[in-house]
């Protein structure tokens, strides 16, 4: 993908945007309830679409399909890929399609990054221990 095809994207969704906005000035906001939802739901409807358009874009057919597998088994981790890949597309650093190759690298290098973000807790330990039970028979 080349920096003209992402500057042509970004472009028409900030004509898109643009064009919403002086709607909704137009109209006064959302004039009600059911006006709102439904700009709302058009509004998200548009996004998903933009980001499909964008990944259809950057991804390979084999990459695309490890991508939706992935959404259905866990969905966080499915958006959280979608979200890098967009941002390397949009930044630039993406010289061609995304292969499924280069897909598995970056779900190892998102879960190598998700387990050293684990907390660790460690409680003390309250009360009786097996010392205070040898006491305890001593007194008796």
């Amino acid at each position: 993908m080349s920096d003209a095809d992402l500057e042509q994207i970004r472009k028409a969704r900030l004509e898109q945007l643009q064009q919403q906005h002086q709607n909704n000035q137009r109209q006064g906001g959302a004039a009600g309830g059911v006006e709102g939802g439904a700009d709302e739901q058009r509004n998200s409807r548009d996004s998903a679409e933009a980001r499909q358009s964008i990944l259809n874009q950057i991804l390979l057919p084999d990459a695309a399909d490890r991508l939706g597998r992935i959404r259905l088994v866990k969905e966080t981790r499915a958006t959280d890929v979608e979200n890098r890949l967009i941002m390397l597309a949009r930044t630039g650093q993406l010289r061609q399609k995304v292969t499924e190759e280069q897909l598995k690298e970056l779900l190892n290098a998102l879960a190598d990054r998700k387990e050293e973000e684990k907390i660790v807790v460690s409680r003390r330990k309250g009360g009786w221990d097996d010392d205070d039970d040898d006491d305890v028979d001593a007194l008796i």
